[in-house]
């Protein structure tokens, strides 16, 4: 495997940004897993912190990086198009600068934790034909609840993000609003994968949103087990999920 530090000009951001890059030897056409960070991480966290560069290369999958700082990969109310590099820019840059990235639905995943965790399945909900699989371990996937819980001390940070409090509720931005809609017009919901530690504050959204997929009959791979909100949690849920995607067809 090849460790590459990316910087490049993001024509949808207006600057320089940085993505980190794993990319299998040898074979000419591998599958691709995004892996999108936490609040307070960057681009790098995922292999300072876990074996996923490890995990890919048993895999002979190719893992991309961005950075996205604190924007929750939106297109931010009061801030830069985050959700549109992702989904857009960021996939066609990459795809340039490495051949043997496929552009095919079957080839593609996405994953991350915490805020990443909602960053990954509102990409994979909001483009189901472009993700086979999204995963999220510890995921921030009830922004409402979360909100209304008193589990967002900082409101003026929220509303940089999604806008006035009122403004979020069944927009673009509301997982369960897009899944809704991916129910209601008969999109194909890619394969989606739950873990979260039954110690993490954060595990009543994953309940939560997983009660939403079954009253929709929608097939999730959920589980909760022992552990918080840590990098010893994510590092050993991460790996099934990259070895799932080596194997899938």
């Amino acid at each position: 495997m090849a460790l590459m530090q990316i910087h490049f000009f993001s024509n949808v951001l207006g600057r320089e940004v940085a993505a980190d890059a794993v990319i299998p030897q040898g074979p000419k056409h591998y599958k691709t897993l995004v892996l999108l960070h936490g609040l307070s991480d960057d681009h790098t966290a995922w292999q300072r912190y876990t074996r996923v560069e490890q995990f890919a290369s048993w895999s002979n999958v190719a893992l991309i990086m961005p950075n996205c700082d604190r924007s929750f990969y939106t297109n931010m109310y009061a801030g830069d198009n985050y959700f549109t590099y992702i989904t857009e820019e960021l996939p066609a840059v990459m795809r340039g600068f490495f051949a043997g990235m496929s552009d095919k639905r079957e080839d593609n995943f996405i994953a991350g934790l915490s805020m990443g965790g909602y960053g990954a399945f509102k990409a994979a909900l909001a483009h189901p034909d472009r993700y086979a699989a999204a995963c999220s371990l510890s995921g921030a996937l009830d922004i409402a609840y979360l909100r209304d819980n008193g589990m967002i001390a900082d409101l003026d940070f929220y509303r940089l993000i999604f806008g006035e409090s009122g403004d979020f509720d069944g927009g673009e931005n509301d997982l369960y609003a897009l899944l809704d809609k991916d129910i209601r017009e008969k999109k194909p919901v890619p394969r989606l994968t739950m873990r979260c530690g039954t110690e993490d504050f954060i595990l009543p959204c994953s309940r939560r949103f997983y009660e939403r997929c079954k009253e929709l009959n929608v097939d999730v791979d959920y589980a909760e087990s022992p552990g918080n909100h840590s990098w010893t949690f994510w590092n050993e849920k991460i790996e099934p999920f990259i070895r799932e995607i080596a194997g899938s067809n």
